[in-house]
């Protein structure tokens, strides 16, 4: 069951908010609804570059391969 809610904005960055989630072909409501979601129910956090680079330390690529190394079946 869908509640309603009421709150107060800024009426230029409502304006703005109407304009881009129109540009996305969205409305404004559901794109409210997906974020709240995600607030509550967050993703896991994605890892950043220098996270899974420690991560993978492990692996130490010992020599480059040549061209027709790499080409071999």
């Amino acid at each position: 069951m869908l509640a309603n809610v009421t709150f107060s904005v800024e009426s230029g960055l409502l304006k703005k908010a109407r304009i881009k989630a129109m540009q996305e072909h969205q409305v404004l409501n559901r794109v409210f609804r997906l974020w709240l979601a995600e607030y509550v129910y967050p993703a896991p956090r994605r890892s950043g570059h220098k996270e899974i680079m420690k991560r993978l330390s492990y692996a130490v690529p010992g020599r480059q391969f040549s061209r027709d190394e790499l080409n071999e079946r």
